[in-house]
């Protein structure tokens, strides 16, 4: 355990930097998009996937990470720990998506570089997904007047209809998120991710021990977050814990449907203007 959070520590000190920067300036509770931690059970190939999709290589990291705007992808799963129990669809979160400027000009270049895309639906040419080997599930969508050729676009959650209110209405009072809508359905937004809510077709269960274990926020003043966490009856699943030699800090929860979420605080952070 303390070797792991000591690895994750390194990671907090080499992306806080001008060369590592990948997230956009946090809201008024500050908080904003930090990374996916996926339980990759090939780790080369699905790192050649992310590179291939316009990914930047984080070097010198004890994890092999990948970096886009407004999120990093860390791809790892723990020594002795048992293989994904599954991919994202059937999890709390069915999948993540991310937008280019142009989908079929991406999906030409991705194809040439072997990355297993999939047609997006009912004939859509402004839609696709990617699909990786251990069923990892990422939306691509189409934006021409964005900024980056790809970034980091949403994370889509999957629940009972009766509590698309609730987990909407959660989010925006934990994490400062803005609701909304997305298309059809209810949705709240956190700088470098749409939150979308919609219902499930089935039971889902935690992502903890999947493809994608959880996802990552990052907070400023973590210690202060994590005391109104508390005050607010959220428990700690891993309380905080500091690293003394960079200031950086990390703490776990689940939300209430079972959503595990890893926040950072990141020393000397600084952001995608």
């Amino acid at each position: 355990m303390k070797r792991a959070i000591l690895v994750l520590f390194v990671i907090l000190s080499l992306s806080a930097g001008t060369a590592w920067a990948q997230a956009f300036p946090p809201n008024e509770a500050g908080v904003t998009m930090g990374h996916w931690h996926l339980n990759s059970r090939d780790v080369a190939a699905n790192k050649k996937i992310f590179l291939a999709m316009g990914g930047t290589e984080v070097k010198g990291s004890n994890f092999e990470t990948v970096r886009f705007p407004g999120v990093l992808v860390i791809l790892h799963q723990a020594a002795g720990t048992p293989p994904p129990k599954g991919g994202t669809v059937g999890s709390i979160v069915n999948h993540v998506g991310f937008t280019v400027k142009n989908v079929p000009e991406s999906v030409k270049a991705w194809k040439a570089a072997g990355v297993p895309v999939l047609p997006g639906g009912n004939g859509r040419t402004d839609q696709a997904f990617v699909v990786t080997g251990d069923e990892l599930r990422i939306e691509i969508l189409e934006n021409k007047d964005q900024k980056f050729p790809i970034q980091h676009h949403h994370v889509h959650f999957n629940v009972p209809e009766s509590v698309i209110p609730q987990i909407q209405s959660w989010y925006a009072k934990t994490f400062g998120a803005k609701p909304g809508t997305r298309g059809q359905n209810q949705a709240a937004d956190l700088p470098g991710v749409n939150l979308t809510f919609s219902k499930a077709d089935g039971p889902a269960v935690t992502t903890r021990g999947r493809i994608l274990d959880h996802i990552g926020f990052d907070v400023q003043n973590l210690e202060a977050f994590c005391k109104k966490l508390e005050a607010a009856g959220i428990k700690l699943d891993r309380p905080l814990t500091r690293n003394p030699q960079t200031g950086g800090a990390l703490a776990f929860i689940y939300d209430p449907w079972g959503t595990y979420i890893e926040l950072n605080e990141r020393p000397n952070a600084v952001y995608i203007q």
